[in-house]
């Protein structure tokens, strides 16, 4: 039986890990550009689902991913090879065609909200990896599903603030942002492919 104190230390110390790794601070000029010409209320629409989605994500992440990767024969370095490589053609898109890029991803506000903010913006490989391996091994699936909760309505909140935030930062200033965000996504990407390679030459 955890104690109360027990489960709170290692509720915290799995939520602040997964609002890292979630980062819905860092995007914010990206979420801007993607909703940008949208009236408020389907922004907001657009967020909402975001965030709904993302956290049934990686729920079912939490409490089967291992079990489904077993199930179609799916190691987990390849998974992150795979999400690696989604996240990595993402941020080419968003650096050198981020107007077209916007255009396309703003013909249906349902599907913006799912593919790219929901995933893999806001639920990367890395998300669901943590989901899967740290949060579950750290206090089981009650600590990772109220984590879950806790990040997603925090990223909820930063996404609701997403406008004012671009307000500050300017059109240019966010412009700006967004490309250099995308480029760190990119070295993300990246790092998941090369930490995905290495655990399966390291296996062998």
């Amino acid at each position: 039986m955890v104690s109360i104190d027990t489960f709170l230390v290692e509720l915290l110390k799995a939520t602040v890990a997964l609002f890292v790794i979630v980062d819905p601070l860092g995007p914010v000029p990206i979420f801007a550009n993607l909703t940008k010409g949208m009236e408020r209320e389907e922004k907001l629409r657009i967020f909402r689902t975001a965030a709904i989605v993302g956290a049934v994500l990686l729920a079912v992440f939490a409490l089967v991913g291992q079990e489904l990767l077993l199930l179609f024969g799916i190691s987990l370095p390849s998974f992150q090879i795979a999400g690696g490589l989604v996240l990595l053609l993402l941020s080419i898109e968003i650096i050198f065609r981020g107007e077209r890029f916007d255009k396309l991803a703003l013909a249906s506000a349902e599907e913006t909200a799912v593919f790219p903010i929901a995933f893999p913006l806001l639920v990367g490989p890395g998300a669901i990896t943590l989901t899967m391996i740290s949060l579950q091994s750290s206090g089981g699936p009650a600590i990772a599903l109220v984590a879950i909760v806790l990040v997603m309505f925090l990223s909820w909140v930063v996404l609701r603030l997403t406008d004012r935030i671009y307000k500050l930062l300017g059109r240019t200033g966010a412009a700006v942002i967004a490309r250099v965000m995308a480029l760190f996504i990119a070295a993300i990407a990246i790092q998941y492919i090369l930490t995905g390679v290495q655990s399966i030459y390291s296996a062998r």
